[in-house]
């Protein structure tokens, strides 16, 4: 192997575990990664790492994840380390094409049938045939069995039996469903289509079946990546395995702990059978969290520390690296619209405080939670935009604005600047830079299209996204041609640019994403978990949701419910995952009855976490000083011994043992925070505001620097010591 200095600028800044996952030698090798535990640069690292070394070659790399997304991060940290070559792509994009290239070989030189965008259309046909009458929503509920029943490996004649293992929740019976998807199957055959599972199963066809195939395929991509392991159904590690040919040269990433997509057939049971499966693996823990306050990570870890069943085996408790932040919020409203009108004042005063739109998201667990939010937004006049409703490339407003711009081309300057150029094109389909509309769809629309110019603006900025071959022949700016070969690349790729407005997203839907202002909402029983939560295995499920979506957040971090769906409505209770949710009034403490008070009672039992590491604090002394007793101590020892030797003073005076005064914890506490106000006098657990009557104005003058004398001048003869 060799060492070289791009190898060592690899290792640079890692921390201990990821370096030992970037180094962990050829082989089977599962890398156990956190949320915010910088999964992706040890991945890319590791790639690069042993490319630059020399144990490998680029070209032999096939790194599989599940979004075009993260394809692209992975392509680009690559080549930002001087890495060309690896095949980083989605499962069905590096099925794809490997079917299309052999498709001659495969199909005995007949074209490759056409590929479904949507089963929608054809499952609505199918379903008449099956004497099933399905509008858009019920074929897309059908569609989406279907979906999972091929995910799993699982023919029409056995979905039956196979539902009912799955305790499958199904809109029609499952005998009817069967019909369903054999008349879909037999539709897909007649019409010579075949759908994104079809390419799948076809990949695995080729390797499986066709040994000049398999070689072809294994001599090529000899090392495998793949990430969100977790995340893998049936039919991808099935074709995972025909890809590895028995081999082991396998790294593979993932979090039992973010295991949310079982309904689709997903599985963390490879991710937890790794180790048996491949005795000789090396398994490494990325447990520091570099993306949220320690007080996020706390909470994170306060509700998946309750977790039980097979994931709960590899749960990983994350340690907060960043600087300390806010307490998570915790809110009760009376009803849904008091709650997201609460919400969309906080957005608007966070953004007219500094923090952009576009950092901020509003997270539920149903996609039909989104219409008060976006009536709340734009009555404040805050932007937004509803995350998975529908692709940015194909709404009507960016479809018709790219239609402008391709005919601009052929009218406007050549020599006109790129950005100016977008600006003239938008200006034919009515959009303006200076004259953004109020919140609501119209802004949103507005937006869409002022994301068009920000990312014409920063790709004029950078000539390397130039097409392949221009940049290193000839200088020369980047044209509206250009900007509209990107635009459509894009559009194939869904990479869609960011767009100025608050997201509201499912928590499904937020999955690999972060924002530095989160508000989870809706935190109601019957919501989350949902009604259809009903084994354990389901009830598990909505916890690990939940943690995904408290793990989106950086900084800043709100949960709330609404004790009612509707003004006068019945009462809810609060998230089970969730106890300390607190009445945020007077007002709504009368209101809520027994319900506010038990929400009172439980605040009272509040989460706290260690400052230093961001681990939840369960003893009482930890509590007190705000850290785990094992994280080092900032202790100011000579106010430690002030603070001593004044409450010797105090409970000699007054008659008492000294811990009456203050415990021990308590003293250490102050002399490591220090507090100069009295608010933070009363977050030290143990003084409330009769101790802070009694004593506060003494402490605090002590921790100023007041010696004792100056506060007890009469010293007792009893001592503490």
């Amino acid at each position: 192997m060799v060492v070289n200095s791009a190898a060592d600028r690899v290792l640079a800044g890692l921390d201990p575990e990821q370096r030992a996952a970037v180094t962990a030698p050829a082989g089977p090798v599962c890398v156990l990664a956190g949320a915010g535990t910088g999964k992706t640069r040890a991945v890319t690292s590791r790639i690069a790492y042993r490319a630059l070394t020399g144990e490998i070659s680029a070209r032999h790399v096939l790194a599989v994840t599940f979004t075009a997304r993260a394809a692209a991060e992975l392509r680009q940290r690559l080549a930002a380390a001087g890495v060309a070559g690896v095949q980083a792509r989605t499962f069905h994009a590096a099925a794809l094409r490997q079917v299309r290239y052999f498709a001659p070989r495969l199909l005995d030189g007949r074209a490759m049938p056409e590929l479904l965008d949507s089963k929608v259309r054809l499952v609505t046909l199918a379903a008449a045939r099956a004497g099933l009458r399905a509008d858009r929503t019920a074929a897309r509920d059908l569609a989406g069995e279907i979906e999972w029943a091929k995910s799993s490996l699982v023919e029409p004649s056995e979905y039956v039996v196979a539902a009912a293992k799955a305790l499958r929740e199904t809109t029609h019976e499952p005998a009817k469903v069967a019909q369903v998807f054999a008349a879909y199957e037999k539709l897909k055959r007649t019409g010579g289509v075949i759908d994104f599972e079809d390419v799948l199963r076809a990949a695995v066809w080729g390797i499986e079946e066709h040994p000049d195939v398999a070689e072809q395929v294994r001599n090529q991509y000899r090392h495998l990546v793949v990430d969100e392991y977790q995340d893998v159904n049936p039919l991808q590690q099935r074709l995972l395995d025909a890809w590895l040919g028995g081999r082991d040269d396998l790294t593979v990433v993932g979090d039992a702990s973010q295991t949310i997509y079982s309904f689709t057939g997903a599985t963390s049971a490879y991710l937890v059978d790794f180790p048996r499966r491949y005795r000789s693996a090396t398994v490494v823990r990325l447990v520091r969290d570099y993306r949220s306050t320690p007080q996020v990570v706390g909470l994170a870890n306060a509700v998946i520390s309750q977790a039980r069943g097979t994931e709960a085996r590899l749960r990983l408790e994350l340690v907060g690296q960043r600087p300390a932040g806010p307490e998570p919020e915790r809110r009760i409203f009376t009803d849904e619209p008091a709650e997201a009108a609460a919400v969309a004042a906080r957005c608007r005063a966070l953004i007219d405080a500094g923090t952009p739109a576009r950092e901020i998201a509003v997270l539920f667990r149903t996609n039909a939670q989104s219409e008060a939010y976006e009536k709340a937004l734009a009555e404040v006049g805050v932007p937004y935009l509803v995350q998975g409703a529908e692709r940015f490339f194909e709404r009507a407003e960016v479809r018709q604005a790219m239609v402008a711009l391709r005919a601009a081309t052929r009218s406007l300057p050549g020599e006109m600047p790129l950005p100016a150029a977008v600006v003239e094109a938008l200006a034919g389909v009515g959009w303006a830079p200076d004259a953004p509309p109020p919140g609501g769809a119209a802004r949103e629309r507005w937006e869409a299209l002022a994301a068009l110019v920000q990312l014409a603006e920063e790709y004029a900025a950078a000539p390397e996204l130039l097409p392949l071959g221009v940049a290193a022949t000839v200088e020369r700016p980047a044209t509206l041609t250009d900007f509209t070969e990107e635009l459509a690349r894009r559009a194939a790729q869904q990479h869609v640019p960011t767009v100025e407005g608050v997201t509201l997203a499912s928590l499904h839907s937020a999955k690999g994403l972060e924002w530095d202002a989160v508000f989870l909402v809706g935190l109601a029983e019957g919501t989350l978990p949902t009604t259809y939560a009903r084994t354990t295995e389901q009830v598990e499920e909505e916890r690990r949701l939940l943690y995904v979506g408290i793990t989106r957040a950086r900084q800043w971090l709100w949960l709330s419910y609404a004790s009612a769906r509707s003004p006068g409505g019945r009462a809810r209770r609060p998230c089970r995952f969730l106890p300390q949710l607190a009445p945020t009034s007077a007002t709504e403490r009368a209101g809520g009855g027994r319900l506010a008070r038990t929400a009172q009672r439980r605040a009272a039992t509040r989460i706290v976490s260690c400052r230093i590491c961001g681990t939840t604090l369960l003893s009482g002394p930890d509590r007190k000083l705000g850290r785990c007793a094992t994280c080092p101590s900032d202790i100011d020892d000579e106010l430690h011994e002030r603070l001593r030797e004044w409450r010797s003073r105090m409970a000699g005076a007054q008659k008492v043992p000294a811990y009456v005064v203050f415990t021990d914890a308590t003293l250490v506490a102050l002399a490591e925070r220090r507090p100069g106000r009295a608010e933070e006098l009363v977050a030290i657990a143990g003084i409330g505001p009769r101790k802070l009557g009694l004593y506060g104005e003494a402490v605090l003058a002590l921790v100023g620097g007041a010696a004792v004398d100056e506060i007890c001048p009469q010293k007792s003869s009893e001592s503490d010591r």
